[in-house]
């Protein structure tokens, strides 16, 4: 990489360029912008499939063990504040509070929760142990479930184009796929296709791997699929076991998610379908008619933490990625982090710091 002279005919100088508007780059941007920071975001919508696509399912009890999410305290609290306040802000609802129910599949898990539903560490987040069937007009739980608070959806078509929306209003946004041609590093600033900023920060998911800047983070593609269903029933709860079933836009759900590793061939499958429904269908009593079936494919990483921080050389370029299966849930929170930072205050969470992957850029480099 070479330090490039001064690039003539700018257009406007920001403080921060954000490239992708997925859940992770808009909301790094409202966060950016709530801080009075001037802010430019790139992005083609039509390319956010990750994000378009999730069910924006929030909980805070998740994992086959049913254990609390990690940092679920610190999480949930400030995700729940933040959509509210942002609703509020763009004028738009997309956000829902919900009781999310999980049946129990054996007498051992049921024992289990038994035994730990009285911790005081999950006592904020579970509302009831049922040890019989409690919802058995909608679900298959003849061994009862676990009733948790605390939980949400957002709806994530309704939030990114309410963002944008916003966004356009501010001239923040320019539709635009930023590759490493139209970044030059200058000794004070970052030019970004005629744009200016002090500061540049890639949020653009698995894309982030296709730029010789980041190429060395080792994210990796987990395809999942998802159902769109309709049903003449109204569900009473969001139910959650295998699949999870979410109200979406229009009166319908959202039914997924299949999460793949080895097959990452943009597109749906007829397999994944296959064990969608199946799922479906021994979760819930009642009928449900697909009405479309959808992809995307998420970034993760092997420790299931996000990325956040500067380029180990470059200062001023900097990453917030690999959120994988709950972008949803840890993008407020950890963008609020990262703006604390970019702003000269705070400090990024030791366990989801990028410094943690800078031996594998040394190796990269020699």
């Amino acid at each position: 990489m070479i330090l490039l002279q001064k690039t003539k005919a700018i257009k406007k100088h920001v403080d921060f360029i954000i490239v992708g508007a997925g859940m992770a780059g808009s909301i790094l941007a409202l966060q950016l912008m709530n801080r009075g920071k001037r802010v430019l975001v790139f992005d083609v919508p039509s390319d956010n499939r990750c994000s378009m696509v999730a069910a924006g399912l929030c909980n805070p009890v998740t994992g086959k063990g049913l254990t609390k999410t990690w940092l679920a305290d610190l999480l949930f609290p400030y995700l729940h504040q933040f959509y509210q306040q942002t609703s509020h802000q763009l004028k738009s609802p997309f956000f829902f509070p919900t009781r999310l129910y999980r049946p129990f599949l054996t007498v051992e898990e049921q024992n289990e929760w038994m035994g730990v539903s009285s911790d005081d560490r999950l006592l904020k987040f579970i509302e009831h142990v049922y040890t019989t069937s409690q919802f058995n007009s909608q679900v298959h739980d003849p061994l009862g479930g676990l009733l948790v608070r605390e939980a949400a959806y957002v709806q994530t078509p309704v939030f990114l184009s309410s963002v944008r929306a916003y966004l356009l209003q501010q001239d923040s946004f320019e539709e635009k796929m930023i590759a490493d041609q139209d970044i030059q590093m200058e000794s004070d600033r970052v030019v970004v296709s005629g744009f200016t900023a002090d500061h540049l920060i890639f949020c653009n998911g698995i894309a982030a791997r296709n730029t010789s800047w980041f190429n060395w983070v080792p994210l990796q593609a987990l395809k999942g699929e998802t159902l769109t269903v309709t049903s003449k029933e109204d569900p009473q709860v969001v139910y959650n076991r295998s699949v999870y079933l979410v109200p979406s836009m229009g009166g319908m759900f959202r039914v997924g998610a299949t999460y793949n590793w080895k097959d990452v061939t943009p597109g749906i499958t007829a397999t994944a379908r296959e064990e969608l429904e199946q799922s479906l269908r021994q979760l819930v009593t009642f009928e449900c008619q697909v009405q479309r079936q959808d992809w995307g494919i998420r970034p993760t990483i092997a420790d299931r933490k996000p990325i956040l921080g500067p380029h180990p050389f470059w200062q001023r370029l900097w990453f917030f990625n690999g959120l994988g299966t709950k972008g949803v849930s840890l993008s407020p929170y950890f963008a609020a982090q990262l703006a604390e930072v970019l702003c000269g205050t705070g400090e990024i969470h030791p366990q989801v710091n990028i410094n943690r992957f800078y031996p594998l850029y040394s190796k990269s480099q020699s």
